[in-house]
């Protein structure tokens, strides 16, 4: 009977995301806005009719995997060596910034009583929360959009995964602080090694798929080992270096991204994910929201929460871009394709909670920010990326309704 469930779930859920993602992008949205929008309809937001269990979470997870294995097959090597420098400077002030903002509107909410008390380590963890930028969102809006590979997307993506790290380190410090162990260093040297193994690796595996692809081109069995690659890559990253598994599976991409047949890997991979696994994934968003138990208190705290989350980006990233050389365009299209937080950032609160440095009810605060800037950035990533100076969209390409 429990599958026959999973079935009538899994229907819902792709119709439903498929539907709402059809209709707003007619109406000029992302169509991805519209499938976070439908799960916040059918999960307990609204009318509560799927549940984010386990099932839901492994499809999503795939999903999420899956469009991060793609948009790195889709970037541009060349032009993310060339943006690396930048990409750094861009990701530490995003670190920094919304660290700073994120601690200080805590400490504003519950009071200072002095540094290297539990209520300021508290506070630190909440800035914590705020540092990892969710690219998977931005990803999928840039490719719809066909941006993916202009100078302020490869920025974005680069120091989106630069980021990501940066802020696993920052809770590693928080944490080290709270418990006083110095077994933290172990990690720290297992995430500063995870570059290194990705080169080696990375030039192995890039080696296998030339010499495979020059002798079976166009081979479906190709696009099957490109997955494969994919998924191993992302385990190898979370289990082994600590690292985000998204960022295992936008390295295999980009390790690919440089064969004959890329493109012909890309269009399958992301054919699966289009029709299936996508859906899920940014539909799951919804899922996990609820606002229910929400007092005043709590709401004040979230809405400073979600401020010091969206401001502390587009200040931090938006204007290291611009001091960096970028026009004011692309710091806005940098800034604001920063903003979105998902899966990183509850990984951390969730790392928080079991070391039992925040409360649960705080959660509600990091899935507001999460739904807040899933649905907004696509909005105005579009706009950005749509209106010229001189007119015209310059849109390259879009995935067909």
């Amino acid at each position: 009977m429990e599958t026959y469930r999973i079935l009538l779930e899994l229907s819902i859920i792709v119709v439903t995301a498929k539907f709402f993602g059809t209709t707003v992008k007619k109406l000029g949205a992302p169509e991805v806005a519209g499938e976070i929008i439908a799960g916040l309809l059918i999960g307990p937001t609204c009318f509560d009719l799927v549940k984010a269990d386990q099932f839901v979470t492994y499809m999503a997870e795939i999903g999420v995997i899956l469009l991060m294995f793609s948009a790195g097959i889709e970037t541009n090597l060349n032009k993310l060596l060339k943006t690396g420098g930048k990409a750094v400077l861009i990701a530490g002030a995003g670190v920094v910034v919304p660290f700073v903002f994120g601690a200080a509107a805590a400490l504003a909410f519950w009071g200072f009583d002095g540094i290297g008390t539990e209520k300021f380590l508290r506070a630190l963890f909440i800035g914590a929360v705020l540092t990892a930028t969710s690219v998977s969102i931005t990803a999928a809006v840039l490719q719809e959009l066909g941006k993916i590979t202009t100078d302020a997307g490869t920025a974005i993506m680069s120091a989106a995964i630069i980021d990501d790290v940066m802020g696993i380190l920052v809770l590693t410090a928080v944490l080290g602080m709270s418990t006083g162990n110095g077994g933290y260093a172990i990690i720290i040297l297992k995430i500063a090694s995870f570059p290194v193994a990705a080169a080696i690796i990375g030039y192995i595996t890039y080696r296998a798929f030339k010499w495979y692809d020059s002798r079976h081109p166009h081979s479906r069995r190709i696009s099957i080992y490109g997955i494969g690659i994919a998924f191993m890559y992302a385990y190898l990253a979370e289990r082994v270096f600590g690292i985000a598994d998204i960022t295992g599976a936008y390295v295999a991409g980009v390790i690919l991204s440089s064969i004959s047949d890329a493109d012909y890997i890309e269009q399958k991979v992301e054919t699966n994910s289009y029709m299936l696994f996508a859906p899920v994934f940014f539909a799951s968003i919804g899922l996990k929201t609820t606002v229910r138990g929400m007092d005043w208190s709590l709401l004040g705290f979230s809405l400073a929460f979600v401020a010091a989350g969206l401001f502390g980006k587009i200040l931090g990233c938006g204007l290291t871009s611009r001091l960096l050389g970028f026009t004011r365009r692309e710091s806005l299209q940098i800034g604001f394709g920063m903003m979105t937080r998902g899966e990183v950032a509850l990984i951390v609160a969730q790392k928080g909670l079991d070391a039992g440095m925040i409360d649960p009810k705080y959660f509600t605060s990091v899935i507001l920010l999460i739904i807040i800037s899933s649905v907004i950035v696509p909005v105005l990533l579009k706009k950005l990326f749509e209106e010229k100076p001189h007119g015209g969209t310059g849109i390259k390409k879009a995935r067909p309704v």
